[in-house]
């Protein structure tokens, strides 16, 4: 394994210490990483190396519990680090970073940051000359807020990095059941065969967060949830489900389907929307048995009149030939009952059932992404009784990943994605024609909720939502599956 420069830009930040660090010890604890590693992290605080190590190690244990590292353990780790105290946006404290380079070596710049920092990051890394070796970058969302700003940031990163060393993260296609959602579907023939209009009535996709915003009002209000989550990770996970047989599992074959499912929704404009989009924002109420405010009771709210959304419920259709008439139902939002990611597959019911009228249980297919990861099947069966000759009852077929043992640990997404980003595996991470595509989308559905002066129709935190989520889906005979 060639060696490797890891540099971490924002190492003080709360996605470094909560998910980044972890993962990296991990990977090196299992051996999956070269030995020789080296790790920079850049941050503006100015302090020592020490000092820094001493504040991560205690953030690791508050958030890592039994799988926090033990002196010996901790001891190696920290053997990895160098730290280089920096404000990001002045190119003349670049000259550390500079020195510290190696060029005969692989340089893998991680930008923990807010998006506005890209630009000059990327800029200033140039300028002082820190990008002459083989170099890649990874990135965080939001590629922008817009098609036209992700086309911004698009071009702005093409002037200093080619297209094949740009890894942009969408932590949920690092997940275990995401990749095993498509060898769910690619490798076993009685799943591939019925994947399509014949057999499936519709699609679930939930993205449910108990918490709320976290003190980002100020920024949560230019977004909402519709720039937040739809736009990357619910259109990731519809792209997995909706996607044809790529070619091979390499980057740009299984690029190729996604963008082509992206282009395939049905736009929803100013004559469609009032049908086909619901947007809510939590008001006071009741999350994981503590009373919570609502959203404009938040710390930091400056507008008491604000409409930004903080759920979102769409009725979306993909105009090809595998899902004609198959409607996707996508929902997300904050303060929500339940945290809960999952994909549900409903099968249509039989066209002739020999068990008579009223007792037909269609097949579901359920895929957990959190917070159990797991695939569950709905299958119907005969319930053991001598009174009733065939009574039916549905049993659910569970595969749980940790195969019953609570004790193995299930990687985290950014393992595997600091796994493939040291070897060049892009197959999971987004490209940019897939980004613009979906921007190109969002916009026309955010412009025709304008239009139509859709408003976000309140909801209790702690519920599942505006009662016109439950309408949306009532209305075509369906129900939501949580």
């Amino acid at each position: 394994m060639q060696p490797v420069d890891l540099v971490i830009f924002g190492a003080s930040g709360d996605l470094s210490a909560r998910k980044l660090f972890p993962a990296l010890f991990q990977l090196l604890k299992a051996g999956l990483l070269p030995e020789d590693l080296r790790i920079a992290a850049i941050a503006r605080d100015e302090v020592s190396k020490e000092a820094f190590l001493e504040v991560l190690r205690e953030r690791f244990t508050s958030r890592m519990g039994e799988y926090a590292p033990d002196d010996d353990e901790w001891q190696r780790y920290s053997e990895h680090f160098a730290y280089i105290a920096a404000d990001f946006s002045v190119i003349d404290q670049y000259s550390a970073l500079k020195d510290w380079l190696d060029d005969a070596r692989i340089s893998l710049f991680y930008l923990a940051t807010p998006p506005s920092l890209f630009a000059p990051i990327c800029s200033n890394l140039d300028e002082a000359n820190c990008l002459t070796g083989d170099c890649r970058i990874v990135l965080e969302k939001p590629i922008g807020e817009s098609l036209e700003t992700s086309r911004h940031v698009n071009n702005t990163l093409a002037k200093h990095f080619d297209e094949s060393s740009i890894y942009r993260i969408d932590h949920y296609l690092g997940k275990e059941t995401v990749q095993n959602l498509l060898v769910l579907r690619f490798a076993n023939r009685f799943i591939n065969s019925q994947w399509d209009h014949s057999c499936i009535d519709h699609v679930q996709i939930t993205v449910a967060e108990t918490v709320g915003i976290e003190g980002r009002w100020s920024y949560y209000d230019n977004v909402g949830q519709m720039r937040d989550m739809v736009q990357n990770h619910l259109m990731q996970l519809l792209c997995l489900v909706a996607m044809e047989p790529p070619n091979s599992l390499d980057a740009e074959s299984i690029r190729d389907e996604k963008v082509k499912i992206v282009k395939a929704l049905r736009t929803i404009d100013a004559s469609t929307v009032d049908e086909h989009l619901v947007r809510g924002q939590y008001s006071r109420g009741w999350s994981v048995g503590n009373a919570v405010p609502g959203y404009l009771e938040e710390p930091g709210c400056k507008a008491s009149t604000s409409n930004t959304e903080t759920f979102v419920a769409i009725k979306a259709h993909i105009d090809n030939w595998r899902w004609a008439g198959v409607p996707f139902y996508l929902r997300t939002g904050k303060r929500m009952a339940e945290k809960v990611t999952e994909i549900i597959i409903h099968y249509k019911e039989l066209p002739h059932n020999i068990f008579g009228r009223g007792r037909n249980f269609p097949n579901a297919l359920i895929i957990r992404l959190q917070p159990d990861e797991g695939i569950e099947m709905a299958m119907v069966s005969k319930r053991q009784s001598l009174k009733d000759k065939l009574a039916l009852q549905t049993h659910t077929l569970n595969f749980d990943f940790r195969d019953g043992d609570e004790s193995e640990r299930i990687p985290d997404a950014y393992e595997r994605l600091f796994l493939d980003a040291i070897n060049g595996d892009q197959s999971l991470f987004v490209g940019r024609e897939e980004i613009e595509e979906s921007w190109r989308w969002v916009d026309g559905l955010i412009k025709a909720s304008e239009a139509q002066s859709v408003d976000a129709k309140s909801y209790h935190a702690g519920s599942w939502g505006p009662a016109k989520a439950e309408i949306l889906i009532e209305k075509d005979g369906r129900s939501w599956h949580v």
